[in-house]
């Protein structure tokens, strides 16, 4: 069935064209995103100290690992596109569901999009400013432009979109071992004074709280391949070795990167300055310094290109559900793709650019997404309770999601101690999905209008788009 656009009974059906170099690239492209050229400053700002900015990155990148692992035995057990919000769907039901697709469209989402959308304008626009902050309506103008045109793309293609993930990520891979070597080349020629006393820092419990949504952040995308499974060949082998190979691969290359920014750019310059692969490049670089901000915008491009691709599958997920509304279910009848759902997405990425601090966006999704998370977690140990006997090809050790269900009660937690407006802003979007989905999915007897109206856009936009009706692998209810 995989194969085949078109099933014998006429229901049109997603072909398997993502293979295992496509999945690690999906994670790994979408995970080396902003986060690299952006975190360091956000992580080192609330420590002040060098060794602890390390321990951090390490820290992040096996708690990632931790949750990539639960995810691993997620995603094999429960095939269907979506995410969180399928396993969260399967676990606790319609409702809970609801709530976390509510979140990923007015949060979680957007603000990811738009913040890897302004790192790539800014990085783009800064070679013309080099003694001075760029314009920042250049800079949202330019994130604008870099959504419009990956949206354009994943409507057209999949494959050429699978092609720029591919052709990315080895080009933001090839950056990061630039700096790599260059940080490791400067550091063995005896410029070690930025080492000197690295535990030297003034940070609070609080603190270490935001510099790991920062260090986390960088590594957000570990679950992204999880909302794709319906496109993924052979799902119960691939996804698991996908996120064997990303993983590592990243955690690694994320410890050394910083060793090489700390080796290069001095503490002062790294706690005032955001951009701090420019700085990097501006001291080893001279003449070629503009390869780095050239560099970086590749790499945010890919992954704007990632986050898009997953988005507008989770979004078709919950409309065949009834949770969202029906064009989003809806795929281009050819290119097999959801064109509805792939430009409601940019719309509101786009406007989410009506900010431009980044730091601020960062911890602002933070607590919602790590909450997401920690339930789909929970819903994991739930499900082994109640539906034993579900196929599980991994099952991961049972202390591992429990000491990631810890971290993630800190992470959620003490932010809500030390900063509760912002927690109390996410509640309560959280909790006005509620209403919502009284009104909008549970209550059956709609005026004939509504259904009329909502028929009728319906229509327009099939037509408009060339696009049917997918039919799901898998029902939720049935996995």
């Amino acid at each position: 069935m995989g194969e085949e656009s078109q099933a014998s009974d006429g229901k049109v059906v997603l072909k398997r064209k993502i293979t295992l170099f496509n999945g690690v690239g999906i994670i790994i492209g979408t995970i080396i995103g902003s986060g690299i050229f952006i975190s360091p400053t956000g992580v080192f700002s609330n420590t002040g100290s060098v060794a602890a900015s390390l321990i951090i990155w390490l820290v992040c990148g096996l708690l990632s690992t931790l949750g990539a692992l639960c995810y691993a035995e997620l995603g094999t057990s429960i095939t269907r596109s979506g995410g969180d919000y399928a396993y969260i769907y399967t676990a606790f039901g319609p409702l809970p569901a609801f709530l976390r697709m509510w979140i990923a469209l007015l949060i979680i989402r957007p603000t990811t999009q738009a913040i890897v959308a302004l790192t790539f304008g800014h990085y783009v626009v800064k070679p013309f400013f080099p003694e001075c902050s760029p314009p920042q309506d250049a800079v949202k103008l330019l994130a604008a432009v870099c959504l419009c045109i990956l949206t354009a793309i994943n409507c057209i293609s999949v494959r050429w979109t699978m092609r720029i993930q591919d052709v990315f990520t080895t080009s933001k891979l090839l950056a990061l071992v630039v700096i790599i070597i260059s940080g490791i080349y400067y550091l063995c020629s005896g410029h070690t004074e930025n080492f000197e006393r690295p535990f030297d820092g003034n940070y609070s419990a609080g603190n270490v709280a935001l510099a790991f949504y920062s260090g986390l952040f960088a590594f957000g995308g570990w679950n992204y391949l999880n909302f794709v499974t319906e496109e993924l060949q052979d799902p119960y082998k691939n996804l698991p070795r996908a996120i064997w190979i990303a993983m590592p691969m990243v955690t690694i290359i994320y410890v050394m990167a910083n060793m090489a920014y700390f080796a290069v750019v001095s503490k002062i310059e790294m706690m005032t300055n955001p951009a701090v692969a420019v700085v990097f490049g501006d001291r080893l670089f001279g003449g070629w310094r503009w390869v780095i901000p050239v560099f970086v915008a590749l790499s945010t491009f890919g992954g704007v290109n990632g986050v898009l691709f997953t988005s507008a599958r989770l979004f078709a997920t919950g409309a065949q559900e009834g949770h969202m509304p029906a064009f989003f279910t809806l795929f281009h009848v050819d290119k097999q793709t959801p064109i509805p759902s792939l430009i409601f997405t940019c719309f509101f990425s786009l406007l989410m650019l009506t900010t431009s601090n980044v730091f601020d966006l960062i911890n602002y999704f933070s607590q919602t997404l790590w909450l997401s998370v920690g339930a789909s977690v929970v819903g994991m140990l739930w499900l082994r309770r109640v539906k034993p006997d579900i196929p599980r090809p991994i099952r991961v050790n049972i202390i591992i999601p429990y000491v990631f269900l810890i971290a993630i009660a800190c992470l959620v937690l003490i932010p809500a101690i030390t900063n509760p407006k912002d927690t109390a802003i996410g509640l309560a979007i959280l909790l006005s999905g509620i209403p919502v989905y009284y009104l909008c999915v549970r209550w059956k007897g709609k005026p004939e209008a509504y259904h009329t109206f909502s028929g009728c856009i319906l229509r327009f936009l099939q037509k408009l788009c060339s696009c049917i009706y997918v039919d799901s692998i898998e029902k939720l209810a049935d996995s």
